[in-house]
């Protein structure tokens, strides 16, 4: 590669002018040509000295990513932009969104590019996006790049809520660029590579119809079918099987949310996959102290996207979602209308059944009677609120406390539980425990039910001190504190000795805990 210096780098004149010869993709880019007039093309900025901080091999060889021969300093080029793949088309996405409530016509990508799709080894279509990797057409202002802190939380948590079986983007590379950025202080810039199975929103739909041509909105819809839900192509009414397979998909992935006491954040309908992704890990964090009015975002003042509120709020997103192609449900409005909203309170139905297979799996409970369940279910997160319990402990003491049952049967010394000490001796709990076993002993397939709880309740989830833990060292160069944590929370089901800090919620003196966007 003539272009480069000695040491393997490009200068920032040189950037996006040269190509990596050891690293292949092999990249089909059905976004770019089949929807060209909602995208943007462009390079990424030139940045002085990118450096690799994390790669993920298994991903990458997952997506069938060749490499060769292949140094840290050049994946480091690559995925900051600076070293072209072949058959790469760099391109930032149009689209709108409702934010806190508010429209605005005009979004897109401000500070992330597509470079391109592929197909992983199961065959399934899937983006590679860069994320602050400069300025875009859609940047209004703002400067398009990323801090390192951003940018190493969507790399943790984005891969731990992969481990925890919800579906989700995921980070193939982070990189720092050699570069300071402001945000309120000075921090090294950085660069996240996405993967998703696309990045179509609610709000690419919302921009489309915006335009006015429902030609437009039906071609965009016809190519998310094909994409992400050709089931619905042989359908009597192909459009409303559509609206109600994302529908399905978005009860699924925010019963998930719930049920690991996760709060996104930033619930606006651009931050919402058609494909139902969780994508955007910007003021996300785990609840600790259960509480369903629980807010860490500092721009949610009102508390919109509250733990409690989530479900509410996907079903409007869904709302403004079925509002974007109205026109291709049926020709009368009247009758459109009717079919979507009945779509649309189908949902908090599909939810509640979600919620309620996930928590009986979380309480071991999968022979028992599903209003008993939905009883047991409820008086536990009364007593978890009331004794501020952290929500993600209380399940897996509950998981420990369910294995000693089976496993060292003479054990019935309630009060010397882990479990029982959460709840501050409470007889309340004890009570409500001691209903809760004679439901789990009773079931036939104890071992099957343990099993099923092993599963779902996770040991580690990425404690909100801890990530600020990791995210702090990061920012003086310190990368042990991330590795460490990231190596944890990526194997969250199964307990392990020496860990017990990662456990623990954070100590009180540290205060109410607040998250923030980054941008």
């Amino acid at each position: 590669m003539s272009n480069q210096d000695t040491q393997g780098k490009v200068t920032p004149d040189e950037a996006n002018t040269v190509t990596s010869k050891t690293i292949h993709i092999d990249f089909d880019n059905s976004y770019a040509k089949q929807l060209p007039d909602f995208i943007s093309h462009q390079l990424a900025a030139p940045v002085p000295n990118p450096e690799l901080i994390k790669f993920n091999y298994p991903l990458a060889q997952s997506l069938n990513i060749k490499m060769s021969g292949t140094t840290d300093d050049e994946l480091a080029q690559v995925f900051a932009g600076q070293l072209e793949l072949e058959g790469s088309a760099p391109l930032a996405q149009a689209y709108a969104g409702h934010q806190f409530g508010n429209y605005n016509p005009q979004l897109g990508d401000g500070r992330a590019l597509l470079i391109g799709e592929t197909h992983d080894n199961q065959g399934l279509r899937k983006d590679i996006q860069l994320k602050g990797s400069g300025r875009t057409a859609y940047s209004r202002g703002g400067d398009g790049k990323a801090g390192i802190g951003p940018v190493l939380r969507e790399y943790l948590v984005s891969e731990a809520m992969f481990a925890l079986g919800v579906p989700t983007t995921r980070a193939l590379a982070a990189v720092t660029t050699g570069e300071e950025i402001w945000r309120a202080e000075s921090i090294p810039g950085a660069i996240v590579t996405r993967v998703g199975s696309s990045h179509i929103r609610v709000g690419t739909f919302q921009f489309v119809a915006a335009r006015g041509d429902m030609e437009e909105v039906k071609r965009l819809a016809d190519y998310t079918i094909a994409r992400h839900y050709p089931e619905a192509q042989a359908a009597e009414n192909p459009y409303l099987r559509f609206l109600e397979l994302v529908c399905e998909n978005q009860a699924q992935l925010i019963a998930k949310w719930q049920l690991l006491g996760f709060i996104h954040g930033v619930m606006n309908t651009d931050n919402m996959t058609v494909c139902g992704e969780t994508i955007d890990y910007g003021p996300c964090a785990f609840m600790e102290a259960y509480h369903p009015d629980t807010v860490f975002s500092s721009i949610d003042s009102g508390g919109r996207y509250a733990y409690q509120n989530q479900p509410y709020i996907g079903q409007w997103n869904l709302a403004r979602f079925a509002e974007s192609f109205l026109s291709l449900i049926a020709e009368d409005q009247d009758a459109s209308v009717e079919l979507a909203t009945k779509t649309l309170h189908n949902f908090m139905t599909q939810y509640n059944r979600n919620w309620s297979q996930g928590i009986a799996k979380k309480l071991g409970l999968l022979n028992t009677n599903r209003g008993d369940v939905d009883e047991l279910s409820a008086e536990l997160f009364q007593l978890m609120e009331s004794k501020a319990v952290d929500f993600t402990q209380c399940f897996s003491n509950l998981t420990r406390f369910a294995n000693s049952i089976i496993n060292e049967s003479e054990q019935d010394a309630v009060s010397e539980s882990p479990l029982f000490e959460l709840f501050k001796h409470s007889p309340e709990f004890s009570d409500w425990l001691t209903r809760w076993k004679a439901s789990f002993t009773g079931q036939t397939e104890q071992q099957s039910a343990l099993t099923e709880m092993a599963s779902s309740n996770p040991v580690y989830i990425p404690r909100n001190h801890k990530v600020e833990e990791a995210l702090e060292a990061a920012a003086i160069g310190d990368y042990g504190p991330f590795e460490t944590l990231l190596e944890i929370i990526t194997h969250p089901f199964k307990h392990k000795d020496g860990l017990d800090a990662y456990e623990q919620p954070a100590p009180l003196s540290l205060g109410r805990y607040q998250t923030f966007c980054g941008t």
